[in-house]
């Protein structure tokens, strides 16, 4: 029913008289706008509190909080004419690009399910996530075009095409795509009028697929406001907070842990590539006061040629995430920007995706620990039966629960349910409690390494070889061994300029490791896989270094 409302009908007075299913959803839907909660409304929010403030900047375009409403609310009311309705999936292949950003907003609005496609994948990957979440509409970069030209035809959910113009010209004579800007341009900027609820799905996810094929991980509204809401609290943004996004904005900790959070609090977001000398140049010109990233990426910005070159000095909060930061890093990083906070976010995907926090205050005191559970999160360690974890040092996996966890993996009720079991979300990651119940990431429940009938933690090993500073990055995996059944074995990318040997290497963890947890070889490599947020791909290789020990 419109917000614009008729005079009440005498039938419809009954649902006044009474508190039950009826009722309530007659009032909700009734009252909607008056009392909504929903993603759709923040940017509107903002522009209420913020109207001419810096919103958005992407290269050359600068938008303000009224103008970036204007524009999601044009894009929302062009999708609606395109026969978009609530909970149709709307697709998109893009950089960290204007175009991007007014899709995630614009979906909100229209009360579609936005999906954003890691750009890192190839045609089959691509059109799996496409055909997978039936998606209706598919943006696409021009730039990014070669990836789908080949499968554009295998989708057969897709209505429209419409590809988003970055300057690489057009892609193709394909008839079939509309212009981005051409296509919304001409539409109204009035908000359009869509009964919304925090309860409805807004945003699908496709995992990694680091494990298994990926599975798209559907949130809600209540499940981002609140951990929008968490990251604020938890993470100390406020409205002068100039944050750059780097990161990948396909990827929901650059866009639901910070990009977001920032559009709430009324702060002004900076649109970047991951190219390490772009975010350096950027985080000085912009006088940038909170920047994320992975660990890898901290590595690369740390060892840049020209680090000290840059002006940093207004960069006050430091975050890291996506997973585990080497303390030997952690402790250059205070060392080379001294007046930064420093904070570790925890999570995953299906957690929206933060879980717990190791806040400023404990960086030092806590060095290399996950913190606590969030501001409306619980955590908690169990064991392989199902029992909670409450002694200290003993490794459990890293359960959790609260208003973050997602609604369900889509098409998979078998997968949903496992990981949901007994109330709580399973991560699959390993940890151990202190004795202030911070949880330590041990590690990924598949990468421990079996070795001899014992459990090696591969990063505990990663640490003690960190300490090596000619180490640039270090992966630890097991690989099978005809012998111990699994070998612990050290794959490392030296620095620049530097030469390390396995014998080295051997006698730095002999120096402080138990002898089954030494490396049995140790394979020296220019550069590790890794996906596009930074985590290393240690499946890619076991599979590339599998037979290291055949001859043993």
């Amino acid at each position: 029913m419109s917000d614009c409302h008729e005079r009440l009908r005498e039938e419809d007075r009954a649902y006044y008289q009474c508190i039950n299913r009826e009722s309530i959803e007659y009032l909700r839907n009734r009252y909607n706008k008056t009392n909504r909660w929903v993603i759709a409304d923040m940017i509107r929010r903002s522009s209420y509190h913020y109207p001419d403030k810096t919103a958005l900047v992407f290269n050359e375009t600068t938008l303000s909080y009224r103008e970036l409403d204007d524009e999601c609310n044009r894009v929302a009311n062009a999708l609606i004419d395109l026969g978009v309705e609530k909970y149709d999936r709307v697709a998109i292949l893009a950089h960290n690009t204007l175009h991007h950003v007014l899709t995630w907003f614009g979906c909100a609005k229209a009360g579609a399910v936005y999906l954003s496609i890691n750009y890192m994948l190839q045609g089959e990957e691509i059109s799996f996530c496409v055909n997978h979440s039936e998606s209706k509409v598919l943006i696409i970069e021009d730039s990014l075009y070669p990836l789908v030209k080949d499968v554009l035809d295998d989708m057969p959910t897709v209505q429209t095409l419409i590809w988003s113009n970055q300057g690489e010209g057009r892609p193709c004579d394909d008839t079939r795509l509309l212009d981005f800007d051409q296509w919304y341009a001409g539409y109204p900027a009035g908000e359009p009028d869509v009964i919304l609820h925090i309860e409805d799905p807004v945003q699908m996810t496709y995992t990694s697929g680091t494990e298994s094929l990926p599975k798209g991980v559907v949130a809600n509204n209540q499940a981002l406001m609140a951990q929008y809401m968490g990251c604020i609290v938890d993470g100390q943004y406020d409205s002068d907070d100039v944050s750059i996004n780097a990161l990948p904005l396909y990827h929901c900790a650059q866009r639901d842990v910070f990009m977001n959070p920032i559009f709430w609090v009324g702060g002004t977001n900076i649109l970047s590539t991951p190219d390490l000398t772009v975010i350096l140049r950027k985080i000085s010109e912009h006088k940038a006061t909170m920047f994320f990233a992975p660990p890898t990426v901290w590595i690369g910005l740390l060892r840049h040629p020209d680090f000290a070159g840059y002006d940093l000095s207004h960069l006050k909060k430091c975050y890291y995430g996506a997973s585990i930061m080497p303390v030997e890093i952690l402790k250059e990083l205070m060392e080379k920007i001294p007046g930064c906070r420093i904070y570790n976010f925890y999570g995953q995907t299906e957690l929206a995706p933060y879980h717990t926090i190791l806040k400023a205050d404990d960086a030092m005191t806590k060095l290399g620990s996950a913190g606590m559970g969030g501001l409306n999160m619980e955590t908690r360690l169990e064991d392989d039966e199902g029992r909670e974890v409450v002694a200290t040092g003993i490794p459990g996996e890293i359960c959790g629960r609260g208003p973050h966890a997602m609604m369900l993996y889509f098409k998979e009720p078998d997968k949903t349910e496992d990981v949901m079991r007994g109330g709580w979300f399973h991560s699959g990651d390993l940890g151990v409690l202190d004795e202030d119940r911070y949880i330590e990431v041990v590690d990924r429940k598949k990468d421990m390494v079996k070795t001899g009938g014992e459990n090696v933690s591969t990063r505990e090993v990663e640490e003690v070889i960190y300490q090596d500073k000619r180490v640039q990055e270090v992966a630890v995996i097991g690989v099978y061994h005809p012998k111990w059944v699994e070998a612990v074995t050290a794959v490392i990318v030296p620095k620049k300029g530097q030469t390390i040997t396995e014998r080295e290497i051997k006698d730095v963890a002999k120096a402080r490791l138990a002898l089954f947890k030494v490396p049995k070889k140790v394979v020296f490599v220019d550069e590790l896989p890794k996906t596009p947020t930074g985590k290393i791909l240690k499946r890619d290789l076991r599979t590339v270094y599998k037979n290291l020990f055949a001859d043993d």
